[in-house]
Formats: structure tokens, C-alpha cells, sequence
């Protein structure tokens, strides 16, 4: 399963590197913010694989609602002029540092 992860990242940096691609500006915290709830999904992921509890269905469903509502969100902030990508950065980002520090500990064994 490792394998597939570090394959899948070696892709995306290939990719990334080689294919010009450009998000248009009116779209970066849209996509920035989709970018960090697949980051929080994956790593909820990593956790719950440590702690013995890991469920596909559970990971995929997480994956693909959580970056869609994020970026639901920060499109209807948009419309009405409020930047609730604030609140969804922040909210991903305290969940992220969150699983890390638990990754950590559960990689020390403590």
C-alpha cells in the first residue's frame, strides 16, 4: 500500500513538473482549499491505518465530500463577498498538524 502512495506521488511530481498547466487566479483558493482537504483526507487516512480502524469506503467518501464542500463553500463566499476560504484554511489546517502530531506519536510508539 506504500508502494502505491509513493508511486502515486513520484506521478504527480512528474506530472506537475513537466505539464504546463495554469489555474487561472479566480479559481486558485478554490482549488488551494479542495488541495487541503485531500491533504487532511489523506492524512485521517494515514491515521486511521496506524490505529487499526481504516475503512476504503469511509476514505474515499471523506476524500471527494470534504474538497467538494470546501470548495462549495468557498465559491458561495465568493458570491456573496465573504472569504470563508479563511474559515475552511483554517479549519484544515488545525486538522492536518492535528493528524500529524498523532501520526508522530503513533510512529514513536507512544
Amino acid at each position: 500500500m506504500i508502494g502505491f502512495a509513493f508511486a502515486g506521488l513520484l506521478l504527480g511530481l512528474i506530472l506537475g513538473v513537466y505539464c504546463p498547466f495554469r489555474v487561472p487566479p479566480e479559481y486558485a483558493r478554490l482549488l488551494a482549499v479542495a488541495v487541503m482537504a485531500g491533504m487532511d483526507a489523506v492524512l485521517g487516512g494515514v491515521r486511521a491505518s496506524l490505529e487499526g480502524n481504516y475503512d476504503t469506503q469511509v476514505f474515499i467518501s471523506g476524500f471527494f465530500i470534504n474538497g467538494i464542500l470546501a470548495a462549495f463553500l468557498c465559491y458561495a463566499g465568493n458570491l456573496i463577498g465573504i472569504d470563508l476560504y479563511l474559515v475552511a484554511v483554517l479549519i484544515f489546517g488545525m486538522r492536518i498538524f492535528q493528524n500529524l502530531g498523532i501520526i508522530r506519536r503513533l510512529y514513536m510508539g507512544k
